[in-house]
């Protein structure tokens, strides 16, 4: 009896599963379209979920790269001597340059540094803007340096000796030179230029000012550094020539502000800052080498003398130096309108 009771039971419990599990089926069927959808809208959470990971790792390592990069251009002054690196270079390869680094900017990103100044020439008493530097580094290595050059006669770029508007003596690229001296002639009296004397023989800085007289103003004087004589072309390559500014600039920020030392001394110390990271400076100076470590020593034994100058003045006193037997060859630069005080 109690068998037959415990049958009836387990009949009336399977009875009851199998009704709930088809009731459960027939409650949870959907169609396929709707099965789709369900798979569909799980794709889509699981894109969410992965975007928002993704966004959340990416907002934590911008931070982090940014911080890192600040840390790694501040830490040892890194992007101060970089600039003074960029700087220094062109008061001592460009011809005539000088910056108000007061305006310079810089701009800090993943390991990168841009810096961003202007350049400016001196054109009889007053300085004018000839254009905008942009220098990027990775790390602290220089890209080739972006340049806006606003007037007309600047020097080319710098791929040797030929491209300069200041030649050595004794150099083999300034033979067949010719001087500008018909197109200084024709200027009007009431201008002042800037005109670039290459000499027929070497002198003291001191004794070139002297020979050309106080109505003209000598700006910067390319160095003999015993290279220049030289055709570096046949060894495979070229130097950039390399000077100095002979006025004192009393602007805080030149290095050339006479206030500890006289130019020729800020110019050899210049010189020996840049040998230390002469790639760098080469880089940014738009040259193949400067060869400082040929350079310094000879320039230590010999002294410094100069072979051609920048010089700038009224139009009709620079006439005059036509006659000077020490000028070997003149080309014409920049003219401005009178503002000789």
């Amino acid at each position: 009896m109690d068998k037959e009771q415990n049958q009836n039971d387990d009949e009336l419990y399977q009875s009851y599963l199998k009704e709930s599990m088809q009731d459960y089926e027939k409650s949870h069927k959907g169609t396929e379209k709707s099965q789709k959808k369900l798979v569909k809208a799980g794709r889509n959470h699981a894109l969410q979920t992965n975007i928002m990971i993704s966004l959340a790792v990416l907002l934590l390592i911008v931070p982090v790269l940014t911080l890192s990069s600040y840390l790694y251009y501040a830490i040892g002054g890194k992007a101060n001597h970089l600039i003074d690196l960029a700087t220094k270079t062109i008061y001592v390869t460009e011809p005539n340059m000088s910056l108000e680094e007061m305006e310079l900017e810089e701009d800090i990103g993943f390991f990168t540094m841009n810096i961003y100044f202007d350049v400016f020439k001196r054109i009889g008493r007053e300085d004018y803007k000839a254009g905008e530097y942009s220098v990027r580094f990775a790390l602290d290595k220089p890209n080739f340096p972006e340049r806006d050059m606003k007037f007309e006669k600047l020097s080319p770029d710098i791929t040797g000796m030929e491209s300069s508007m200041l030649y050595h003596p004794d150099g083999p690229h300034g033979k067949m030179v010719y001087s500008d001296w018909d197109i200084l002639e024709h200027l009007p009296d009431g201008t002042v230029a800037e005109i670039y004397l290459s000499l027929n023989q070497l002198l003291k800085p001191d004794e070139l000012e002297k020979q050309l007289g106080n109505h003209v103003q000598v700006r910067w004087a390319a160095v003999d550094t015993g290279l220049e004589n030289k055709n570096l072309y046949e060894a495979g390559y070229s130097v950039s020539p390399i000077g100095y500014p002979l006025q004192v600039d009393t602007t805080t920020w030149s290095p050339f502000n006479g206030r500890e030392k006289t130019n020729e001394e800020v110019f050899l110390d210049i010189l020996k800052f840049l040998s230390n990271d002469e790639k760098k400076a080469a880089k940014i100076s738009r040259a193949k080498t400067l060869a400082l470590k040929e350079r310094i020593p000879y320039i230590e034994e010999h002294g410094i003398q100069v072979y051609g100058a920048v010089v700038t003045g009224p139009t009709p006193e620079l006439r005059k130096l036509k006659d000077n037997q020490l000028i070997k060859i003149m080309k014409v630069g920049e003219v401005k309108l009178w503002n000789w005080k």
